[in-house]
């Protein structure tokens, strides 16, 4: 992996291009960070690798959600005190509904135009 800056991307980039359709993969970076990530994917695999990146964040999601619940000590909380924070914030976002407006036929959104 080797990195470019947007500078460099404007300036080459047709050899940029090159690199990235032999198979290298390249991130760009912004003021010396990270900002985007280039790859190759052949058109009828964009939908899979997106769903692959997708998954890889979301898991480093939840790695991080996990280590700052350990941090805090909140895998030692009780099943019941969780079922009942469950059960408020569901009463809570709960829609007060009447007995007519439980029969009534919802309403569709109208379309936008563009």
């Amino acid at each position: 992996m080797d990195y470019v800056t947007v500078r460099e991307l404007r300036a080459e980039s047709a050899k940029v291009w090159d690199r990235v359709e032999a198979g290298e993969e390249i991130v760009v970076t912004r003021n010396g960070k990270p900002f985007a990530l280039l790859l190759h994917t052949a058109p009828a695999d964009v939908e899979s690798a997106l769903r692959a990146y997708r998954a890889a964040r979301l898991g480093t999601v939840l790695d991080r959600i996990q280590a700052h619940a350990l941090a805090q000590g909140l895998d030692q909380t009780p099943d019941e005190t969780i079922e009942a924070e469950i059960a408020a914030v569901r009463t809570a976002r709960r829609p007060a509904t009447s007995a007519s407006a439980s029969t009534r036929e919802p309403k569709l959104a109208k379309p936008r135009r563009r």
